[in-house]
């Protein structure tokens, strides 16, 4: 195959596009913020978690404290209706039971109460434990959301590198011929790298220098022919000084 020395050399400004394509596909694959959000979304994960644990362990006090408080509220009616029968006249039998009835009333109130009083700290130090977890869900949460956010910002800026390349690639690409172009493309799918510089005897591809056979041979063709290394089957681009 042949080419003009110039079109040849603007191989290298396709390489170079493709190399910027590449290390921005691998920006976008190695962004630190992915791995942040991986951590931080544990976090979050954890303190939603404990905050379900301080809300079931909230509602089930909530729940005691309410039952606690149906049964005082059963304790003084019956205490209430005790006194209005005393009240109404009873039997001396009568009144004797009811006094029985009232003292023992008084003191299953007295415990009720008690306990009462216990789990109302309970769940009281329990409301803390809930307010305490939703705020430190919520600033996970603010802290997902910020690296969520630089992540974004970091794969706008990777699109924009990108669709520039992608202009500037294209635009090489059409001035090439569609021969030499195909040549290219077909290298850079085998290989990955498609174009190098002959930088003395060295491939700026592959970075390995050709032996003297090999560099006596790429010297001597003619300025037109496209040559390739040995080594690793790119381009051999020569500049003037390559000769």
């Amino acid at each position: 195959m042949k080419a003009d020395p110039a079109v040849q050399r603007r191989l290298l400004d396709l390489a170079e596009a493709d190399a910027e394509l590449n290390r921005v596909e691998h920006r976008r694959r190695t962004l630190p913020e992915l791995e942040q959000i991986g951590r931080a979304e544990g976090e979050a994960r954890a303190k939603r978690d404990e905050l379900v644990v301080a809300q079931t362990a909230f509602s089930d006090l909530d729940r005691e404290v309410k039952r606690l408080e149906n049964e005082v509220d059963q304790v003084r009616a019956r205490e209430q209706r005790d006194r209005d029968l005393m009240a109404a006249g009873a039997s001396a039998k009568q009144l004797e039971d009811l006094e029985h009835e009232l003292q023992t009333l008084s003191r299953r109130q007295g415990i009720l109460e008690d306990e009462q009083l216990e789990v109302m700290e309970q769940r009281e130090a329990l409301e803390t434990n809930v307010t305490k977890s939703r705020e430190a869900l919520a600033a996970a949460e603010e802290r997902l959301a910020d690296i969520q956010s630089r992540r974004d910002e970091a794969l706008a800026d990777l699109e924009v590198a990108e669709a520039r390349r992608r202009g500037e690639r294209d635009l090489i690409v059409k001035a090439l011929p569609a021969d030499l172009a195909a040549l290219y493309d077909r290298i850079r799918a085998q290989r990955g790298v498609a174009a190098g510089l002959l930088q003395g005897a060295r491939c700026s591809a592959c970075r390995i220098e050709l032996d003297r056979t090999a560099l006596t041979e790429v010297r001597e063709a003619a300025a037109d022919d496209v040559v390739r290394c040995e080594e690793c089957g790119a381009i051999l681009v020569r500049a003037g000084d390559s000769r």
